[in-house]
């Protein structure tokens, strides 16, 4: 039996690479932060009776800024495979914690690499490095021919997220070709789906429109609309990390879709899920956005109701306006073919948010009975 390890399992991309490795057969060992609230949600599903000798998933409390605590959850494991999913991933977050983003997604990798060459393991462990795309920068000169970003284009990331990266990402190389060791980067593409962290834009967005169609909130507010991203399910891109790590050579690998979406046209999409149709009207700061038909009885949203705002404290100080990753290497190598098309991946979402709202009113409905028994 296969043993991996994954840092960052309770997280959306280690959530679903649990599931899938677990489908495969292997024996699962999962890392996650000490908190004093529960944050397994993502997981709970996997993770059963920890007594039954059949349990195929258990989990370490580690932290990726403690060298000794993964050296010995490493030595303990003894793991085939290594996922280094763990990070803080949140692009403007990290400009209010740079320190400790090159802390965790930084030197954290260092960690990882290092004690698996102290463990004598580098002859045994793969190891998978989480890397992405905010390490392009966006910047247009840096394309290949066909305007996307590949394994070769320049690295030029633009936030203290990027920078971290940018490290995690040099030195993973680095012990490949220092100590021969299968360690490769995947230069993962934004990629979204229900279990997405409620911070981050697109999960934002399907919440938020949720929310609006059951009557729940009024508005939402977002920032630079005009930025355009290149959005696949976290799913396809999970099988494609265990790809990478089965490939007869280590390499480097770009994960995408190869196509370029705005958050406009996701929001349009997102509002059109639960029948509702936008005008959007303005520019920069002053655009908002409108009710301009609703075409589902279920939620019925007033005509004209402003629903989007722009709010600028949600512009990032350096900006990254679009990112277009180009899969051929990973298609034509690998045979890797995304399942999901974002139509499918803002459907899967929405469906998701609109269960999970409506729980909201049940309970609140409940609660309007328990307060009218009590009169």
């Amino acid at each position: 039996m296969k043993v991996a390890l994954i840092t960052g399992i309770t997280g959306q991309d280690g959530s679903y690479l649990a599931e899938l490795l677990l489908e495969k057969g292997y024996m699962v060992h999962g890392i996650k932060r000490r908190s004093s609230l529960f944050n397994t949600d993502r997981i709970d599903h996997l993770y059963q009776d920890p007594h039954n000798p059949n349990q195929r998933l258990k989990l370490h409390y580690g932290d990726l800024t403690d060298s000794m605590n993964l050296t010995r959850i490493i030595q303990e494991c003894q793991p085939d495979e290594i996922y280094n999913l763990g990070a803080m991933s949140h692009v403007k977050v990290s400009f209010d914690m740079p320190e400790y983003v090159g802390n965790v997604d930084g030197l954290g990798t260092l960690r990882i690499l290092e004690a698996v060459r102290l463990l004598g393991l580098a002859n045994k462990t793969r190891i998978y490095q989480a890397s992405t795309s905010e390490l392009f920068g966006g910047l247009p000169e840096n394309k290949n021919e066909r305007g996307f970003y590949d394994e070769n284009s320049p690295l030029y990331p633009r936030s203290p997220y990027g920078v971290a990266k940018i490290y995690g990402f040099w030195i993973t190389k680095n012990y490949r070709e220092a100590y021969e060791m299968f360690a490769c980067n995947g230069l993962l593409f934004n990629h979204e789906s229900p279990r997405r962290g409620e911070t981050f834009v697109t999960r934002k967005i399907t919440r938020a429109v949720a929310k609006i169609a059951l009557g729940l909130q009024d508005k939402i507010y977002l920032g630079n609309l005009e930025a355009k991203r290149d959005w696949g399910h976290a799913k396809d891109y999970v099988r494609m990390m265990w790809m990478i790590l089965q490939a007869d050579k280590a390499e480097d690998w770009v994960i995408a879709t190869g196509v370029t979406t705005t958050v406009r046209d996701f929001v349009r999409m997102a509002f059109s899920e639960v029948g509702i149709e936008l005008e959007f009207k303005g520019k920069g700061v002053e655009e908002k956005a409108f009710v301009k038909a609703c075409n589902n009885k279920e939620f019925q949203v007033k005509i004209g109701k402003e629903i989007l705002s722009i709010d600028p404290s949600y512009f990032r100080p350096t900006e990254v306006d679009l990112l277009l990753g180009d899969p051929t290497k990973a298609k034509e190598k690998l045979g890797w073919v995304p399942e999901y098309d974002l139509v499918d991946l803002v459907k899967d979402m929405m469906e998701s948010d609109v269960k999970l709202m409506k729980k909201d009113v049940d309970l609140l409905k409940a609660g309007h009975q328990i307060l009218k028994q009590v009169e």
